[in-house]
């Protein structure tokens, strides 16, 4: 009898191909080991519409991880709380407020399911409009009611460094931030203490798993605290070099079914 384990996978760069699909591999194998009794969660940097339809295309029944940790819940089971951890509005105008110094493209406020653009923006509406948001443009610090999610700040490549900066002197209490992957010179901002990991847990708590028996999959710098704190935390192929130090283990990449691989062996599916 294999114990049960908890199985937590980030969507980009890792569950899904390059194209943005989950692989017939994949797929067969989460199921597998759905049907063994292990449970599978997604846990991802994307807000939940953006996020949902690869819940149901696997038919999962379990709490999803969404905002890097900043945003917990469990679709169709509302008493089982629902943990949302945003930003002070207060921080946010004074992020805005500065930014104007430096180089900005943009600035972007999500609140769950809304979304804020500072300045209207075609190229990001196209990744931004992706499940249907409530979209408003105008400045952030007018527009904005409620405290945020998390904030987005598209800034061009030199920029992002100072601006990173300025954010570990000024705002380190209150927030944590991390970067983009390339192509995007994109700094996410959520508040301090938030990431995949704290989500992870109360997942791993609600089925009483223990530390040892989470396997982690993950490719990029958001992934780093997930793939410390799971027992086998798991780098792609394609990850970044920093987490393939972290990491346990890694497998194959994303283009080369690395979540199947390493589960058809680890749990003998």
């Amino acid at each position: 009898m294999v114990e049960k384990h908890l199985i937590a996978v980030d969507l980009d760069g890792t569950l899904l191909t390059d194209d943005k699909k989950i692989s017939k591999r994949n797929k067969i194998a989460l199921q597998k080991a759905m049907e063994q009794g292990h449970e599978v969660v997604i846990a991802t940097g994307r807000p939940y519409r953006a996020s949902i339809m690869y819940y149901e295309e696997m038919n999962l029944t379990s709490p999803i991880v969404n905002f890097n940790g900043a945003f917990v819940h469990y679709p169709g089971n509302d008493e089982w709380g629902i943990y949302h951890e945003p930003l002070s509005i207060d921080t946010v105008k004074e992020i805005v407020e500065v930014s104007e110094k430096y180089n900005i493209h943009n600035i972007l406020a999500e609140v769950m399911d809304d979304v804020y653009f500072h300045f209207h923006d075609e190229k990001l509406l196209d990744i931004f409009g992706f499940g249907n948001p409530k979209i408003e443009t105008g400045d952030l610090r007018k527009v904005l009611k409620k405290d945020p999610t998390c904030i987005l700040i598209h800034a061009s490549e030199d920029e992002v460094p100072k601006i990173r900066e300025y954010l570990s002197e000024v705002h380190a209490e209150v927030i944590d931030h991390r970067r983009w992957a390339a192509p995007w010179h994109v700094i996410e901002l959520v508040r301090t203490g938030m990431n995949k990991a704290v989500g992870l847990q109360r997942v791993a708590a609600h089925y009483n798993i223990p530390q040892e028996n989470i396997i982690a999959f993950g490719d990029e710098d958001n992934d780093y605290e997930m793939i410390e704190y799971a027992g086998t935390g798991v780098a792609m192929g394609n990850a970044i070099d920093g987490l393939k130090e972290k990491a346990n283990e890694i497998t194959l990449s994303n283009e080369e079914d690395g979540i199947a691989v390493f589960l058809e062996k680890k749990l003998q599916l």
